[in-house]
């Protein structure tokens, strides 16, 4: 469970920043080489290659080098593990605004004050 957190930390924070978002949704339309994501950025290179290490980490992007080219791709099953934490959390919500609602019903009406 504790690994689990550890894994989850790292991957909310990779995407905690706008940079590493910009690259991760450039990359769910598919593999993209380091020189393109760099171009939808306004930093340097190795700014980019910063941002993508830490996307590495986190287990969302990985890496290929051809020749000269690095080529990123997204590993979706990293982010299976967010949607997985979220769904967790929206139905646990949700059973409690149901419970909620069934409460609120259940209760007798007030009546209006006004004339």
């Amino acid at each position: 469970m504790l690994n689990q957190q550890s894994d989850l930390n790292r991957l909310f924070g990779a995407l905690s920043d706008p940079a590493r978002r910009t690259m991760v949704e450039r990359l769910s339309r598919g593999p993209a080489p380091v020189s393109e994501l760099a171009s939808l950025l306004p930093m340097s290179l190795p700014s980019v290659m910063q941002h993508l290490g830490v996307l590495e980490n986190a287990g969302i992007v990985r890496s290929e080098k051809v020749g000269r080219v690095r080529t990123c791709s997204i590993a979706p099953e990293a982010l299976s593990a967010a949607e997985h934490w979220i769904n967790t959390r929206r139905t646990q919500w949700e059973q409690r605004l149901d419970r909620l609602g069934a409460y609120l019903a259940s209760q007798p009406e007030e009546p209006d004050d006004a004339p």
